[in-house]
């Protein structure tokens, strides 16, 4: 795990341990043993006490308490952690996850936001052209409210302006979505060290899993799919088998039965989603398969799962509040002007833009941020359960004594290098 090389006596640029309050200066070196003991005898002719000259020995006490035990000399102070990039290098709380998915972004800005933007944009355009049409549309009806009705191909035009345009958003949000996963994941990976990658090297790091990828959310599209064929079934049977009448009370039957599916149906899709939540990270970062990625994410998830579910649900709620007040002006924006401007053309189009220019600014916060997430949780599972932080943190060490953090950091993700196994 380590050549057994020692920390510098310095710390470069950039790294920073993590203090405890009341925040004293920072250590000459992160992995530096605690004082004497207050009872330590110190009197003369009597030795001095003994100070720990090994980090290793150190470094078994800081992952002693970072796991819970109280270790002599440190009491119950947390003991210093090794931060050399986005994350401390220890069992992560809900506050580093968030912070570390922050610092990614911001010590990233071109390559994350920049690709976010783009796969944002891609998705949105098919959705404004659409909406772009409907405004067309609505403008003669409400100019014209007495106008013979349109004919049916305008009726399919319409039809198709209004649910063309999401489900062409969805298939290239499938795709795009996919490959920005896989390249802020490869990202991610290198900024847990405090490396920088640019966006055609992760790229290039990322294209061979890239299929992996497509297959890992092909299984779950199909798991998370056919328990809807099943209750479509089900509504045909009922809707096949005659109206019921209203006063029998099979409507509220009805009604309730189809509440009770929603309600089961949520909930089968939290559970699978949280339980395949990592599955990506493991496909780029382990390089693993479809199949293999989704067992290892149930693995790592194993013991763990409602504060995983805790975690991105409540990811999901401040990604989509914020996404929501970047989106809704542009929304407004875009309606009014659709629908009330003066020159048709020149009205769709600007709505057009307008709508287009939300829905990209939400998801360029709403993509990185949910990716960042999954990622940082992968890496606190692997943490917690195969402790491998003690990997993470010799591994930190000796790029620090280097001074730089080499490409061969993204080996270290391999599952081989987890200490507990």
């Amino acid at each position: 795990m380590s050549d057994g090389h020692g920390p510098t006596p310095e710390t470069p640029p950039g790294w920073s341990v993590e203090q405890p309050p009341p925040y004293g200066a920072p250590q000459t070196s992160p992995w530096t043993a605690p004082g004497p003991h207050p009872q330590a005898p110190a009197g003369p002719g009597q030795p001095p006490p003994h100070q720990h000259g090994a980090p290793w020995q150190a470094h078994g006490q800081a992952h002693g308490q970072v796991h819970g035990q109280v270790q002599p000399g440190y009491g119950h102070m947390p003991p210093p952690a090794l931060r050399p990039g986005i994350i401390p290098l220890r069992p992560l709380g809900l506050g580093d996850i968030l912070d570390g998915t922050i610092k990614l972004i911001r010590s990233h800005p071109k390559a994350v936001l920049g690709l976010s933007a783009l796969a944002a944009l891609l998705a949105a355009v098919p959705v404004a052209v659409g909406q772009a049409l409907l405004f067309r549309n609505a403008r003669e009806a409400v100019a014209d409210p007495t106008a013979a009705p349109p004919d049916p191909t305008d009726i399919y035009g319409g039809f198709l302006a209004q649910f063309g345009g999401p489900l062409v958003s969805a298939a290239i949000s499938f795709v795009v979505v996919t490959v920005l996963t896989g390249v802020l994941t490869r990202i991610l990976g290198r900024a847990v060290f405090g490396g920088n990658i640019t966006a055609a090297e992760a790229w290039r790091l990322t294209k061979g899993r890239v299929p992996a990828l497509f297959g890992v959310v092909g299984l779950m599209a199909v798991i998370l799919l056919a328990p809807l064929v099943v209750i479509g079934l089900l509504v045909w049977a009922l809707i096949a088998s005659g109206t019921p009448d209203p006063s029998s009370g099979a409507v509220g039957g009805i009604l309730a039965i189809s509440l009770v599916l929603v309600l089961l149906y949520l909930a089968y899709v939290l559970f699978f989603r949280t339980r395949f939540a990592l599955a990506a990270p493991a496909v780029v970062l382990e390089g693993r398969g479809p199949l293999d990625a989704m067992r290892r994410s149930w693995q790592l998830v194993t013991g763990d799962f409602w504060r995983v579910l805790g975690i991105l649900l409540l990811t999901s709620v401040l990604v989509g509040f914020v996404g929501a007040i970047l989106q809704v002006p542009f929304t407004i924006a875009g309606t009014l002007f659709g629908l009330l401007g003066g020159s048709d053309v020149a009205a769709a189009i600007v709505g057009a833009v307008l709508l287009a220019i939300g829905a990209t600014l939400g998801a360029m916060i709403t993509y990185p941020f949910e990716a960042g997430v999954a990622g940082l949780l992968y890496a606190d599972r692997r943490m917690r359960s195969e402790a491998f932080d003690l990997v993470l943190q010799t591994a930190a060490i000796e790029q620090q004594r280097q001074g730089w953090v080499h490409s061969s950091a993204d080996e270290l993700w391999h599952p081989s290098n987890s200490a507990g196994s």
